[in-house]
């Protein structure tokens, strides 16, 4: 990663045409070959940007250029377009480049393995007398989340979500019209569980015989404290 505060304009062409005026910018030049243009405001979005594949070349200014005061050309070319990125530097306050290395990624709190894990653990969420068979139970079409079973043994298929979405549901779908079709499951209802239910969501489930469960991860996790509510 390379940053560099810079005074300097930039001017972008192509499937349309902008141009920035003179002015202190932040510039961003990644390892991915991307190239960022941002100013002192408007939140994370950039003024302007070329996405790669694309490739920076950094030239000397034309003798126009140079008695108008800049010190450097950067041409960014996008690889399978004519779109093209000028930025014509007229002074360098910062330049510095770092490794940052592979990124791990984002690690979402209470995304769906945490909620597996945790409706395992505490499956009487889902009703007294349910008891967990397997997480991730493996199918022809991907692993079911949860196979529980009910108070009376009948065979329990959960699917979990953040927030439970119409795909979810149809997700669901597919994964009891194939339990079902093993004898030693059926018959397998279905238990859509989420953070958040959309009313269209909770609809198609209904319709379908899917039973709806909201979960509260705060709860789950032992931090909600039930005692100090007003109600």
């Amino acid at each position: 990663m390379r940053v560099v505060i810079a005074s300097c304009s930039v001017d972008y062409s192509g499937r349309l045409d902008a141009h920035l005026p003179l002015a202190t910018r932040l510039l961003m030049v990644k390892a991915d070959g991307s190239v960022l243009v941002h100013s002192d405001g408007g939140s994370y979005k950039p003024l302007n940007w070329m996405s790669p594949p694309c490739r920076l070349e950094v030239g000397e200014p034309s003798e126009d250029e140079a008695g108008a005061g800049v010190v450097e050309v950067w041409t960014v070319q996008h690889a399978k377009t004519d779109d093209k990125l000028v930025v014509r530097v007229h002074e360098i306050v910062a330049d510095h480049s770092v490794e940052l290395g592979v990124d791990p990624g984002l690690v979402k709190d209470g995304v769906e393995a945490h909620l597996q894990k945790l409706l395992a653990e505490q499956i009487e969420i889902l009703g007294p007398g349910h008891q967990l068979v397997r997480r991730e139970y493996p199918t022809a079409i991907g692993p079911v989340d949860i196979l529980a079973r009910d108070a009376d043994g009948a065979t329990v298929a959960v699917e979990i979500k953040r927030r439970g979405e119409i795909d979810g549901v149809e997700q669901l779908t597919r994964y009891l019209e194939l339990l079902n079709r093993d004898p030693l499951l059926a018959p397998v209802r279905g238990i859509f569980a989420a953070q958040e239910i959309r009313p269209q969501a909770r609809v198609l489930a209904v319709d379908r015989g899917i039973d709806c469960v909201v979960l509260d991860y705060d709860a789950m996790r032992g931090l909600d404290d039930v005692e100090s509510r007003l109600f």
